[in-house]
């Protein structure tokens, strides 16, 4: 293809790839969003194979064949609920591809080295042939790509991979704070810098692998050390050093599409952690160093007991109520009870009561995870509200009907300066005049954190699986 042609389709590419993330911002267009990145992506590497200076073009079509057959294999058996860790999952690849490629192009910088010095650059092909026609300074600035995408790209693998573990409950979510952990980073992220210097005045191969085993060991640290109610900023943290992974490489490899992607995915990211940060109270910094996520003393006393209530307790009061606000959380999805859900809310509307929805930023395990469930159970658009628009609204508030969710309603947060979430707003449910909370048992949950609200006097506790127990409503609530 002509290389006038291939910038075209890489234009056009990032053109759709922005109105993709757009799109993604609104319920309605989100659809119409995945479209845009899907042709987006499609045009990407089309243009990329059908560009100059690409070859085995068998072996390009095998590892397509088996990327694709693999990826369908995944979204065929993953589950919603699964979503948080396979992203975290996704992000790994992303991670190591930048760090396999940088080591590959410092293997065909020398490549081109020893041609040049030979006096044989004729039988140079790709990536070798474009930096045996690098000016030394064009040199030195690709060696400092390389050892940022290695850095970025070993910090994010190994980061993602505990994220990951985290996440699916393979690793314990508690935040691991080992004894002078901040010094331990900042002498492995001097110690790097160091090699990397080493590496720009002519060092070997042998300091980029180094450069990637303490990267790797620092990413596997900074994720250990933040707790698992902190999850969701990692995730959407960890989305954003994949994008600038990527970029360095396409800076590297002199892809203008792979930088203009990898840009979009890095600030994206980085705006995502800092509105995330926000709406938990958390330092940015605090998040990239990671060490946040532990309590900072002894947690306040909890004084009273749970009290349970069954579905015909709760089906009664929710006759008797006008105003109704569910708020969902990740117990919601483990049970896949949007649907029910969804039909008692039509149930409930129909008999002219006021229904809403609460969704909180960081509600699950990973940003907008609640807006997707929800709108896959057809819940109107327009009685999902953010929690700044209805957290006044508890007060007047006949039932508030909690499905799964803990750190988002845990009045700790407001009271207790020791808890892990202190300062961080939630949805402020023990303010209505009833609560029901849908839940297991009377265990902690994922983030291991004790909820006060379980044991205020307008709180009754509806145990069971969300979805089971939803039903028995539906079955009183005709």
């Amino acid at each position: 293809m002509n290389p006038g042609l291939v910038t075209a389709a890489y234009l056009a590419a990032a053109v759709l790839f922005i109105l993709a993330l757009g799109g993604l911002s609104n319920q309605e267009k989100a659809k119409r969003a995945i479209w845009f990145g899907i042709v987006g992506m499609f045009l990407a590497v089309g243009a990329t194979i059908a560009g100059p200076g690409v070859g085995a073009y068998w072996l390009v079509g095998l590892m397509i064949l088996v990327g694709g057959v693999g990826g369908w294999f995944v979204a065929n058996r993953v589950q919603m609920t699964q979503m948080p860790e396979l992203v975290a999952g996704f992000h790994s690849l992303v991670g190591l591809a930048a760090v396999f490629i940088g080591i590959n192009a410092d293997i065909e910088a020398g490549r081109a080295m020893r041609a040049i010095a030979e006096g044989s650059t004729e039988h140079l092909a790709g990536f070798a042939a474009a930096v045996a026609h690098k000016t030394p300074v064009e040199l030195s600035i690709m060696r400092v790509e390389i050892f940022l995408g290695i850095l970025i790209g070993a910090i994010t693998f190994t980061g993602s991979i505990v994220a990951y573990g985290k996440l699916s409950g393979k690793i314990n979510s508690k935040a691991l704070t080992l004894p002078g952990r901040h010094a331990i980073n900042i002498g492995a992220a001097l110690l790097c810098l160091l090699l990397g210097i080493l590496y720009f005045n002519g060092a070997g191969l042998w300091t980029m692998i180094l450069v990637a085993i303490i990267a790797g060991a620092i990413g596997w640290h900074l994720i250990m050390a933040i707790g698992g109610a902190d999850m969701p900023v990692v995730i959407s943290m960890l989305n954003s050093y994949s994008g600038w992974a990527a970029a360095a490489i396409g800076f590297t490899l002199s892809n203008d599409l792979l930088i203009v992607t990898g840009a979009l995915v890095g600030s994206s990211g980085a705006i995502l952690s800092y509105i995330m940060c926000k709406a938990m109270n958390r330092n940015f910094i605090s998040v990239i160093l990671g060490g946040f996520g532990a309590s900072t003393g002894p947690a306040a006393e909890i004084e009273g007991e749970q009290i349970a209530i069954d579905a015909e307790g709760v089906a009664a009061a929710l006759e008797d109520a006008d105003s109704v606000i569910f708020v969902p959380g990740y117990g919601m999805a483990v049970a896949q009870a949007q649907q029910s859900i969804s039909e008692l809310t039509k149930r409930l509307r129909a008999k002219g009561k006021e229904v809403r929805f609460a969704i909180h930023p960081v509600a699950g395990r990973l940003p907008g995870h609640m807006n997707v469930l929800l709108a896959e159970a057809k819940v109107p658009y327009d009685i999902v509200m953010e929690m700044d628009e209805i957290n006044e609204d508890f007060p007047e508030t006949d039932v508030a009907i909690v499905i799964g969710s803990n750190d988002i309603v845990n009045p700790a947060a407001q009271e207790d300066p020791n808890s892990p979430i202190a300062g961080m707003p939630v949805l402020e449910v023990w303010k209505a005049k009833q609560v029901f909370v849908s839940k297991r048992g009377q265990g902690t949950g994922y983030s291991g954190i004790e909820n006060p609200l379980f044991y205020k006097e307008n709180t009754r506790m509806f145990y069971g699986d969300a979805k089971k127990s939803v039903d028995e409503l539906l079955q009183k609530i005709q």
